[in-house]
């Protein structure tokens, strides 16, 4: 990995289409922005049909001649995610990024009944790259990179509650839904190598990058103490967005990026241009991701099997 890289070294995209989840602001908004920069079709896969629209104006304004395009997604709502990818128009997906995310907000759960942060952060997206699989595997040199977080180190899942359900504790359900995206890389990754697919499934992190991700959960709950300390962080400590998904963009596009590999900001997980990052080691444990893997396609209700059966 190259030093220093940053979206210049984003190779030409023409030809390719993309979908990001939550495009609508901060590092989705980015991502998509800077593959519609070099040439890709950007679907802008967000909740809000408002906040989407003007999104993809917006795109539309910075990026002259960008090809993009609002597909409504709402991840805490596996309808919404069967009806996203029924009416997803390409017979090609060269780039899946499941960036969209809640971090922390107060217990709540999604239309299903999950609890948000395992509902929105893992479990929609399991369903989303499930559904869109036969697209992604059918297009050479595709790609699937899903975006967790160095917090994922302060918790593993814990099988026997993964909607919080006997306590919620904020902070370690999002750490254990940024661990459940790792282990989701890893054992889609296993299963797309075991047949032989050329698809690379990858996760990247953001380090610590100034969204509104950090302040919408105290928002939220009228903490407002919380939140200044959140905005005064994000102002004092966070790199920009801009330069946060600088490790998705790298992974999603670079020359040579690895399947389950995870790539992060170069200077302590923290700030700077993309290098390979640590992980915890139960990121990788095989049992715990087929366990996952197993449970997560019972509560979606949507299976792999038709392009990844007995892998």
């Amino acid at each position: 990995m190259s030093s220093g890289w940053n979206s210049d070294g984003i190779p030409d995209l023409t030809g390719r289409v993309a979908v990001v989840t939550g495009a609508n602001s901060g590092l989705g908004y980015v991502t998509a922005r800077e593959l519609a920069r070099k040439g890709a079709r950007v679907v802008l896969a967000c909740r809000s049909a408002e906040r989407g629209q003007t999104a993809r104006d917006r795109m539309a304004a910075e990026v002259p001649g960008a090809r993009v395009e609002f597909g409504r997604l709402d991840l805490g709502d596996l309808a919404s995610v069967r009806d996203f990818a029924d009416s997803y128009a390409y017979e090609r997906l060269d780039l899946l990024v499941d960036n969209a995310g809640v971090m922390a907000p107060p217990y709540g759960t999604t239309v299903d009944g999950f609890e948000t942060q395992f509902g929105v952060n893992h479990l929609g997206h399991f369903a989303l790259t499930g559904l869109l699989m036969p697209a992604l595997v059918r297009t050479a040199g595709a790609r699937v990179i899903s975006v967790s977080s160095m917090m994922h180190a302060l918790a593993n899942i814990d099988m026997g509650d993964l909607n919080s359900a006997r306590r919620y504790r904020r902070w370690v359900a999002y750490a254990r839904s940024k661990t459940a995206n790792l282990l989701f890389v890893h054992e889609l990754a296993r299963r797309v190598d075991a047949h032989g697919y050329g698809l690379v499934v990858a996760a990247a992190h953001p380090g610590y990058a100034a969204t509104n991700l950090q302040t919408a959960g105290p928002r939220a709950e009228g903490r407002r103490a919380a939140e200044r300390m959140m905005a005064a962080g994000n102002l004092v400590f966070a790199q920009s967005a801009d330069a946060g998904a600088l490790p998705t963009l790298y992974a999603a596009t670079a020359p040579g990026v690895r399947p389950d590999s995870f790539t992060g900001p170069s200077i302590a997980m923290w700030r700077g241009s993309p290098a390979p990052s640590w992980r915890a080691p139960w990121t990788r444990n095989d049992a715990m991701a087929r366990r996952l893997w197993d449970e997560s396609e019972r509560l979606s209700g949507v299976s792999y099997d038709a392009v990844l059966k007995d892998a």
